[in-house]
């Protein structure tokens, strides 16, 4: 079967209604009325429109007097949540991945290596496309193991996975520098050699366009006969299986998707920061992404971005406060989250624009209510 057909049949066998990643049309409990196509239209265009006054913020923050350290950290952080981003496109499918470090450490050192080799491209968006198909070759080669796995399996055969490589960045010191790494000269930018006092703008705003072009392109894919496939999965396998599906080639395409996605935010690291280290592939590094995750949510291609800032904004301020104890004050900003939000930090903004909206249309209509602006898409809205 192909992949539309797949998804087809996932559709129409009626899996895939998780409520965490169900589309707006379905997601009404009983007994509301459907959502109209032209309520579905008005959501769109209201999300695109938030969508493009966010990226918009964005850019005018270098204008507002913003300090090059915290421009620093943004950048810093949507790298990072690119490589979240292919996190939370697993967790759609109920595949947790301890090991993502590997693909964030790939795509990291394929740019160190290859400038410290002179080679001839020496711009960062060449370099950071290299490090994310590095990462999705790998990821295309250990995906044909994990793809049999799920639950703690999964999640365990990755960490071994990544694991390994960390032991290989150490081991091989005569090429990767071992536990000093590998300091990453500065590349131009689309052809731009930035001056000293402009080069984190410079970053900034490279950063940020990978990164909205990559969460445009990722919400394609969750709308896409892959991500109904993934959702059904998420909700009954043996269903979708049954169904004649593909479940094992929806999971392994998937899984080299968020493997490129690792690859990227770590070339991208790697050029913005200056310096790798095997550490990028170390346990901790995947765990981290696992908390920014749950830190963010998984409601929208935006909670990657908003957890991984917020998680680099409270370690930032955590360490300079108590340099010996800033952990303790991550974890306790993430049970906070799970006790007061388990949506994460997404949900909160999901349930604050769902109020909005619930006013909006009661003060135009109070006869219909809310019930047309109910429902949860994976985006800032759904598709029309």
């Amino acid at each position: 079967m192909t992949l539309d057909q797949d998804a087809a049949v996932a559709r129409d066998a009626g899996v895939g209604r998780d409520a965490r990643f169900r589309s707006d049309a379905e997601s009404e409990p009983p007994g509301d009325r459907p959502v109209s196509p032209r309520a579905r239209r008005a959501r769109f265009e209201r999300g695109r429109l938030i969508a493009l006054a966010i990226l918009a913020v964005l850019a005018l923050l270098p204008f507002l007097g913003m300090p090059g350290w915290l421009l620093f950290l943004l950048t810093i952080a949507f790298s990072k949540g690119l490589v979240v981003l292919g996190v939370v496109l697993l967790l759609r499918g109920d595949l947790v991945s301890f090991g993502h470090g590997l693909y964030y450490a790939a795509g990291a050192y394929t740019v160190g290596l290859l400038l410290r080799a002179g080679f001839p491209v020496r711009d960062a968006f060449p370099l950071a496309v290299l490090g994310g198909v590095v990462a999705a070759l790998v990821a295309a080669l250990v995906g044909l193991f994990l793809a049999r796995y799920r639950g703690i399996f999964f999640g365990m055969l990755s960490t071994a996975f990544s694991m390994i490589l960390y032991s290989l960045l150490l081991k091989l010191y005569w090429v990767t520098g071992g536990t000093d790494g590998i300091a990453v000269r500065v590349p131009t930018t689309l052809g731009i050699q930035p001056s000293a006092d402009l080069i984190r703008v410079v970053q900034y705003y490279f950063v940020l366009a990978i990164a909205a072009g990559v969460a445009y392109l990722a919400y394609r894919v969750v709308n896409s006969p892959l991500g109904f496939l993934m959702r059904g999965i998420n909700d009954n396998e043996i269903r979708v299986e049954y169904m004649g599906a593909s479940v094992r080639r929806a999971i392994y395409q998937t899984y080299v998707l968020a493997g490129a996605l690792g690859g990227l935010g770590g070339a991208l690291v790697a050029v913005t920061v200056g310096h790798i280290a095997p550490d990028l592939a170390y346990w901790t590094a995947s765990g981290e992404f696992i908390f920014i995750a749950l830190l963010g949510g998984s409601g929208s291609v935006f909670a990657p971005f908003i957890g991984a800032t917020v998680f680099e904004m409270v370690r930032n301020y955590a360490f300079k406060l108590s340099p010996y104890t800033w952990q303790m004050l991550l974890g306790s900003v993430l049970l906070v989250i799970i006790l007061f939000a388990p949506g994460g930090l997404w949900s909160i903004i999901e349930r604050l624009t769902q109020r909005a909206a619930a006013r909006r249309a009661a003060a135009a209509d109070p006869g219909t209510g809310a019930g047309d602006d109910k429902g949860r898409g994976w985006a800032l809205s759904s598709k029309p």
